[in-house]
């Protein structure tokens, strides 16, 4: 893959990132709720280090990039995607969430599965890793509020 191809690709996850961040923070900002507020203040953070983290790949070599899988639990594939609401609810706000990193992490999958070589492939299945365990994480968090164990 040329040099040129890989930042074209790593810029278009840039911007997928301040889109994330975006979204994170306009929810932060209309959210009633503190605990959903502060949760979406975080992930507004996040998003933020990872635009930072991927900005510093432009000027590396794309083979450099090494995101660990995160177990994709599938925990919120099938559950109904909540509407955007000042009034959403904490787990609704978790559910919206899980739905944003599972778009972008399918998006980078089907992306890797239609390059035509291996380094092409090779980033677009890292950066769908990347999005993979933010999902897992997401669902961790939707799991323990969702399901939480009583002793």
């Amino acid at each position: 893959m040329k040099a040129e191809d890989a930042k074209k690709i790593i810029s278009t996850a840039i911007d997928r990132e301040v889109e994330a961040y975006t979204f994170y923070k306009s929810v932060a900002d209309k959210a009633k709720n503190k605990a959903l507020k502060d949760l979406f203040a975080e992930l507004a953070g996040e998003e933020k280090k990872h635009r930072e983290f991927l900005q510093a790949f432009l000027s590396k070599d794309v083979k450099q990039m090494k995101f660990t899988a995160g177990h994709d639990y599938k925990v919120g594939d099938a559950l109904p995607t909540p509407d955007l609401t000042p009034d959403l609810k904490p787990l609704e706000g978790i559910v919206l969430a899980i739905k944003k990193e599972l778009d972008a992490m399918q998006m980078y999958t089907q992306l890797a599965a239609a390059a035509a070589d291996v380094e092409t492939q090779l980033l677009f299945n890292q950066l769908a890793n990347m999005e993979r365990s933010h999902k897992a994480r997401l669902e961790d968090i939707y799991t323990n509020m969702a399901f939480p164990e009583t002793w």
